[in-house]
């Protein structure tokens, strides 16, 4: 594991979180940096990717104008924020890095350990 997320928690529908990711071991501008999630008995899934060298970003259909993905260089950091927050939103996330976005997650070299979002009233 090279990447450590940090943010989640328990939040209310409609509700907002941030997720970052952040590490020590490499510089993320050099990398794309994707966010997925995983649910109970779910397979992991993309959400978001934020592109290393054309700074464009995708999203999954099921967050598209709720989650943004976004990048500080100076702290080496990547964040997704999170709002109008669902149930079915709930899940382990994680980030990774690799050399551009990849819609397989096998593609992805480095990986944080997750962080437990829970969407619930």
């Amino acid at each position: 594991l090279q990447l450590v997320e940090s943010g989640g928690g328990l939040v209310q529908p409609g509700g907002s979180l941030r997720l970052s990711c952040a590490t020590s071991r490499f510089t993320l501008r050099f990398y794309a940096i994707g966010w997925f999630r995983q649910a109970p008995g779910k397979e992991r899934e993309g959400v978001s990717c934020s592109s290393s060298s054309t700074g464009s970003t995708v999203y999954a259909d099921s967050v598209k104008g709720r989650f943004t993905i976004s990048r500080d260089n100076a702290k080496n950091a990547v964040y997704l924020q999170m709002n109008s927050l669902k149930p079915e939103d709930t899940a382990i996330y994680y980030c990774a890095a690799a050399l551009k976005c990849y819609s397989d997650r096998d593609e992805y070299n480095y990986w944080g350990q997750g962080t437990q979002v829970t969407v619930s009233s």
